[in-house]
């Protein structure tokens, strides 16, 4: 099964509405951390629209579990995510006009400029991975330019999936129970969306990379991914964000790690031990 990291850029995104100091995205990477999440993931953007400079340093020194730093391919972040040194960083394609990363990275058509970037962050000890479309030319091209891992673009399938839930009245953050008991059968689309991820992660395994797969994926929707074999982590935020809004950010994550992998979920991770990524 696997491991849960946690977005927690929709805090900011609060915050940042108000351009006030608060509700704190350390806070809640802290929180959590202590619910049992095995990683931390940011996205500073370079419209600074939720994630700033100075959140950067101190989820660096106040963190103790894997930070996933997302970054555009570009000087300034590259820059950025040397001088922090997370444990791993995920390149990921950027539009100022955009509400939300809408598509995977061009890892086929971009080679040239991400080869030296993935080189950078491997001799400084930090591992990549490339947030791609479930398609197989750019699983090849991802393996080709070196980054070790591929985090699998679930927004197709999201979306779909989360239409599956509108017919029934429900949203992917209502209660586990509820969604659970609710029996949601998957539409043809959302079914051929969820075989093109399973063929990329089994494609990414086949190439000597560790797939890692997210983006909308909720408490309605997670559960058919988290049955592929071989993901690593799952990266999810803004449904842990929005459904702590009702339930606190403890409850939201242990309420994640139980569909993710119930034995994570019944007790809170110490604060000792960085997870290593998965050989």
């Amino acid at each position: 099964m696997p491991l849960l990291g946690v977005n927690i850029d929709h805090v900011a995104t609060l915050r940042e509405a108000r351009r006030v100091d608060y509700p704190d995205p350390v806070e809640a990477a802290l929180a959590a951390e202590r619910a049992g999440a095995g990683a931390i993931t940011f996205h500073l953007r370079e419209d600074r629209r939720h994630i700033q400079d100075r959140d950067l340093l101190r989820l660096r020194q106040e963190v103790h579990v894997r930070l996933n730093q997302e970054l555009a391919p570009i000087d300034e972040m590259v820059e950025l995510a040397l001088k922090i040194r997370p444990h791993e960083v995920c390149l990921v394609p950027e539009r100022r006009e955009e509400v939300t990363t809408e598509g995977g990275l061009d890892a086929a058509g971009l080679s040239a400029r991400l080869a030296p970037i993935i080189m950078r962050f491997k001799d400084a000890g930090i591992g990549v991975s490339l947030f791609i479309d479930p398609a197989p030319h750019q699983v090849e091209a991802a393996a080709a330019v070196g980054a070790e891992f591929v985090e699998i673009h679930t927004g197709a399938y999201a979306n779909l999936a989360d239409k599956d839930l509108a017919e029934l009245y429900l949203t992917g953050i209502d209660a586990p129970h509820t969604l659970k008991i609710a029996r949601v059968k998957a539409s043809e689309a959302t079914a051929a969306e969820l075989h093109k991820i399973r063929e990329a992660i089994k494609a990414a395994r086949a190439a000597g990379l560790k797939p890692n797969a997210g983006h909308g994926l909720n408490y309605g929707n997670v559960a058919a991914i988290t049955a592929i074999a071989g993901i690593q982590w799952l990266h999810i935020g803004h449904s842990i964000v929005a459904r702590a809004i009702a339930v606190g950010m403890s409850r939201a994550v242990s309420e994640m790690l139980a569909l993710v992998d119930g034995r994570r979920a019944a007790a809170p991770r110490s604060r000792a031990a960085v997870p290593a990524a998965r050989r």
